[in-house]
C-alpha cells in the first residue's frame, strides 16, 4: 500500500460553512478502516476548532494554527511547534487601534485589509515575521512555520513519510501542505492557482470532493490516477529507435526491476543511476549488499562489515526514521554464503511488516542478487515475500530463484549479449522471448523490456549527476568471492595463489617469481581484472599502459602497478593473507 494517510484542510475542504457533513465523516471512517490515517491540518486555533468540530478523535493527529500547534486526540496532549507572537508586535497592533485581531499560542490572526498595517509594523519593528493568507483571513507567523512544517512533525510521530501521504486543500496556505505530500489534490472549489498546482482536482466541491478522493484511495491506492503523473515515474533514458528520442520511464511504485549484464557491461553504472534517481526523488532505500560494495557517505548508512554481521534491530531502527532520506545498506560479507538467503528472507519479513505500517523503505535493492536468491534454493517458493517495489542486480536471470523472477515486471539488460540475457529471462519465466535489435548494445545503452511487450527497445540511459561511488574499502581489504578473485597461476598453471582484494594482489605479486609476473602481465590479465571485477576503468587504463610498455623491467612494471593501485585505494594496517588453494 502506497498511500497510508490523508492530510486535509478543514474550512472549505472537509467542512462547508464550518461544519463537516455526516457523509464526510462516514468517508473518513472508511479511510481509517482501510488501515490508513487521517490528519487534519488547519489554520484555525485549536480551541476554536474544538467548538466546531465534534469528531476530532477521528484524526490520528491535528495540526492547528497553520503549523504552530500539534495535537494528539488519543492522548489529548498538544505541543507548540513555534514560538508565541512577539509581545512588541501585539502591543503595536493595539497602539495602532486595530481591534479586529486575535492572538493565539503561535500566531496573530486578523482579516484583510489589515495585512497592510501588519506589514508596516513588521518593517518598522524590524521583526522576522511572515504573513500568510487564507481567503480573507490573514495570519502572522514566524518564518518556517507552515502547514507543511506542522504536517512533517505529525508524520514524524506517526513514523510516516510525506511520500506516502495525499494532501488536499482549497486556499493559499494549502500550497505548502499539498506540495509536501506524495500526491497533491485540490477540491473543485479551490482557488485556480491551487488547482493549477495540484496533481489531481476533484470533480466535486469541499466535503463531497474529499469523499470522492477517499473512495479513490481505497479503491486502488490511486494507481489509476497517479501512473501517468511525471512525479510518480522514474525517467531512465530515451529510445532512439523512434523519431524524437521518446523518453522511457518506469513507475516509481510497484516496479520490480531486474538489471542483468556481465562484468564491464555497464550494469553497475545503470544500477547506480537508478539508485541515484530514487534517492533524489526522496525514496528511502534498503540495500542488500552481499559483497560489501556500499560505503558510508552522505547518502548511505552501512550496517555490518567484513568483520561483523549486520544487526537486524539496527537496520530497522534506522529505517523507522520517517524524515530519514539516507539509504540503509545491509553489508552481508560476514554472513556465510550458504546462510545469506535465509538471513535475507528473515530480514525481509520484518521489513514487510514495517512497510505495511509505514510504507517504508520505499524500495528494496538487491545487489548481486544471485547470492541472496540462488536458483537452486529449494525453499524459495514457500518463503519469498512480495517486494512491491524493488531493484535486483545480477549477471544472468537463470541464476535467480523462479519465485523471485515471477515478481519482475521490468528488465534492463546491458552488454553485447543483452538480447540473449533477455531471452534467458523469458525462458526462465515461461514468457515468449522478445524481439530485439540485430546490432550490439553499446556502452551507455541497454535493452529495456517489459515481459508483457513483444519487443525490447534500445535505450540510451541517463547519466548520473553524482560521481560514481568507489567502494575502496571492499576492494582494498574486503573478501571477494572466489570467482571474482585474481589467481596467480603462471605458465603451465604451476601456482594457484588467490588474491581476494587489491592489497593482497600487490603482496602476492611482490612474492611470485619473475616468470609468473610476466606471464600475466603480457596476457593483459591485470588490466582485465581491474576493469571487469574491480570496475575501475581509470586503474585498468593505467595498467594497460604498463602492460604494453616493453621497456620496463619486471621490477619496474611491478612498482608502477603498485603505485597505480595505492594511489586510488587505501591500504589497511593489517591485511589478512588468503589461504593457498591446492
Amino acid at each position: 500500500m502506497r498511500f497510508l494517510a490523508l492530510a486535509t484542510d478543514y474550512d472549505n475542504t472537509i467542512a462547508t460553512n464550518g461544519r463537516v457533513a455526516d457523509a464526510t465523516w462516514a468517508a473518513i471512517d472508511r479511510l481509517r478502516e482501510s488501515g490508513r490515517h487521517a490528519v487534519l491540518v488547519t489554520g484555525r486555533e485549536l480551541s476554536d476548532l474544538m467548538t466546531v468540530c465534534p469528531h476530532v478523535d477521528r484524526f490520528s493527529r491535528v495540526v492547528a494554527e497553520n503549523g504552530g500547534v500539534l495535537y494528539d486526540p488519543a492522548t489529548m496532549e498538544s505541543r507548540l511547534l513555534a514560538d508565541p507572537p512577539p509581545q512588541s508586535f501585539v502591543n503595536a497592533l493595539r497602539e495602532r487601534g486595530l481591534a479586529n485581531f486575535s492572538v493565539s499560542q503561535t500566531l496573530v490572526a486578523t482579516m484583510k485589509p489589515n495585512e497592510i498595517i501588519a506589514l508596516e509594523l513588521i518593517r518598522d519593528l524590524a521583526l522576522d515575521l511572515h504573513v500568510v493568507f487564507n481567503g480573507d483571513a490573514v495570519m502572522i507567523v514566524h518564518p518556517g512555520v507552515s502547514k507543511a512544517s506542522g504536517l512533517l512533525a505529525a508524520l514524524d510521530e506517526l513514523q510516516l513519510s510525506a511520500l506516502n501521504v495525499v494532501g488536499v486543500g482549497d486556499a493559499e496556505n494549502d500550497h505548502a501542505l499539498i506540495s509536501a505530500c506524495g500526491m497533491a489534490v485540490a477540491v473543485d472549489n479551490a482557488l485556480p492557482a491551487l488547482k493549477q498546482h495540484a496533481d489531481l482536482v476533484t470533480s466535486l466541491p469541499d466535503g463531497q470532493g474529499v469523499c470522492q478522493l477517499i473512495d479513490a484511495i481505497i479503491a486502488d491506492d490511486l494507481r489509476s490516477r497517479s501512473s501517468s503523473l511525471d512525479k510518480c515515474r522514474l525517467p531512465i533514458g530515451a529510445r532512439h529507435d523512434v523519431a524524437g528520442a521518446e523518453p522511457v520511464s518506469i513507475d516509481a511504485y510497484g516496479s520490480v526491476v531486474l538489471v542483468i549484464g556481465g562484468s564491464g557491461s555497464g550494469k553497475s553504472t545503470a544500477s547506480a543511476m537508478l539508485i541515484e534517481k530514487l534517492e533524489e526523488a526522496g525514496h528511502q532505500l534498503c540495500i542488500f549488499d552481499p559483497e560489501g560494495d556500499c560505503s558510508n557517505d552522505e547518502y548511505t548508512t552501512v550496517v555490518g562489515s567484513a568483520r561483523s554481521a549486520p544487526d537486524e534491530e539496527e537496520v530497522l531502527q534506522l529505517l523507522q526514521d520517517a524524515r530519514g532520506q539516507r539509504a540503509v545498506a545491509v553489508n552481508m560479507m560476514r554472513v556465510a554464503p550458504g546462510e545469506r538467503p535465509q538471513c535475507c528472507v528473515q530480514l525481509l519479513l520484518r521489513l514487510q511488516a514495517l512497510r505495511a505500517k509505514t510504507g517504508r523503505p520505499n524500495w528494496l535493492v538487491f545487489d548481486e542478487a544471485h547470492h541472496l536468491f540462488p536458483a537452486q534454493w529449494a525453499s524459495a517458493d514457500g518463503t519469498m515475500p512480495d517486494f512491491e517495489s524493488g531493484l535486483l542486480i545480477t549477471v544472468n536471470a537463470d541464476q535467480l530463484a523462479p519465485a523471485v523472477l515471477r515478481q519482475v515486471n521490468v528488465v534492463i539488460a546491458t552488454g553485447d549479449d543483452a538480447l540473449e540475457r533477455l531471452k534467458s529471462f523469458a525462458t526462465a519465466t515461461g514468457n515468449e522471448p522478445p524481439d530485439g535489435p540485430s546490432s550490439a548494445v553499446s556502452r551507455g545503452e541497454a535493452l529495456f523490456w517489459r515481459p508483457s511487450d513483444e519487443v525490447a527497445c534500445v535505450v540510451t540511459l541517463e547519466k548520473g549527476h553524482r560521481q560514481q561511488r568507489r567502494h575502496r574499502r571492499k576492494y582494498a581489504e574486503g573478501l571477494l568471492i572466489p570467482e571474482r578473485s585474481f589467481y596467480f597461476r603462471g605458465p603451465g598453471d604451476r601456482l594457484n595463489l588467490r588474491a581476494h582484494n587489491l592489497v593482497l594482489f600487490i603482496e602476492l605479486a611482490e612474492g611470485v617469481d619473475r616468470d609468473t609476473w610476466l606471464y600475466h602481465l603480457r596476457r593483459g590479465d591485470y588490466s582485465r581484472w581491474f576493469r571487469e571485477v574491480i570496475d575501475d576503468d581509470d586503474l585498468a587504463n593505467e595498467a594497460c599502459e604498463i602492460e604494453r610498455d616493453d621497456s620496463l623491467t619486471p621490477k619496474e612494471s611491478l612498482e608502477r602497478m603498485r603505485g597505480a593501485v595505492f594511489r586510488r585505494y587505501t591500504q589497511p594496517e593489517n591485511p589478512t593473507l588468503p589461504k593457498l588453494e591446492p
